[in-house]
This record gives structure tokens, C-alpha cells and sequence, in this order.
């Protein structure tokens, strides 16, 4: 078995959920290689052959990021304070490719690629989820869902993760093998 798992992380939150992910994969899998990488270096050549790909990202204003949103987090996580936020329309507002951009490149899936998605996200009624995006994007591009979009809960939107995501998150990574 190969396995891809593809992330999106402005503040390591997301990053951590998909290194336990792998973790949970190689557990259960020992035989299996998995890769675990940043979305900025998930191209084609990565992915190709992959029986398993796994996607997820942060949860911004309720479902995946975009590019404001993005550079909003990154100037949020250099600590600015509140009011000097950057303009973030024109040249530069996307500092990075996140999601959105990496699934508008990602080729068609072979028949009876396996794939599943998972999100970082704030644990309020409101909060919305990534994930559910995520996954729909995958179906579009005709991977095999193997389970429902999950969520992961941080406790703020800085992290840390809640106590106990990341062993959940090593949990469900091994039910995808």
C-alpha cells in the first residue's frame, strides 16, 4: 500500500493531525509507505501511484481556506496586532498555494483510488468545517471516499490542539488502512 496524506497548516495545528494520520497508517500498516506532505510540495509526481490519498486543511470562516484568508492567518500567527491588518486584495494577497489552488491541478484519480479528508477546526456551533469541502473536491475528481469527512478540534484558533486529537486522529488513521 501506498499512501499520500496531502495538508494545508498555517499555525502546525493541521500538520500535526496529519503526522499522527501517517503515524496511525504505519501502525497499522507496517508494510505500507506513507508520505506525509505539505500541500506546496504535493505535485502529480508525488501523488502518482498512491492507493490512498488523504487531504486535509484548516477550517477558515467556516469551510477551506482561500487566499485572504490565509494571508490573514499568517499575519495573525507573526503575532500583529489587531488593526495593522495587510490589505488583502492585489499582487500578493495569496502568498502560497493552499487547497483550493492544489485541487484545481490534481489529475483525475485511476479507478479505485482510495481517498478520505479530514479539517482543523474550532469546537463552536458556528465554526463550520473544512472537510466537508475537501471532500467533495475529491469526489469530483473520482477518488473512493472511504469514510466521511472528519474534524479535529484545537482550542483556539492559534492551537493547541484539544488533549486527546492527536491520538484520535493515529485512531482513525489506522481504520483507513
Amino acid at each position: 500500500m501506498q499512501a499520500v496524506i496531502v495538508y494545508e497548516s498555517v499555525y502546525g495545528n493541521t500538520r500535526a493531525v496529519a503526522e499522527a494520520v501517517a503515524d496511525g497508517l504505519r501502525g497499522a500498516r507496517p508494510d505500507a509507505v506513507v508520505s506525509c506532505v505539505p500541500v506546496a510540495g504535493a505535485g502529480p509526481d508525488v501523488i502518482a501511484g498512491a492507493d490512498l490519498l488523504v487531504v486535509g486543511g484548516p477550517t477558515h470562516v467556516y469551510g477551506m481556506s482561500s487566499g485572504p484568508s490565509r494571508r490573514l492567518a499568517r499575519f495573525a500567527a507573526a503575532g500583529a496586532p489587531v488593526g495593522d491588518e495587510p490589505r488583502v486584495h492585489g499582487p500578493g494577497a495569496d502568498a502560497g498555494p493552499g487547497l483550493r489552488t492544489w485541487f484545481r491541478s490534481l489529475p483525475q484519480a485511476p479507478p479505485g483510488t482510495r481517498a478520505a479528508a479530514f479539517d482543523t477546526r474550532a469546537d463552536m456551533l458556528v465554526s463550520g468545517g473544512a472537510a466537508q469541502g475537501i471532500a467533495r473536491r475529491l469526489t469530483r475528481h473520482r477518488y473512493d471516499l472511504v469514510t466521511g469527512p472528519e474534524g479535529f478540534v484545537v482550542e483556539s484558533t492559534g492551537g493547541p490542539l484539544r488533549a486527546g486529537e492527536r491520538e484520535r486522529a493515529a485512531v482513525w488513521g489506522a481504520s483507513l488502512a
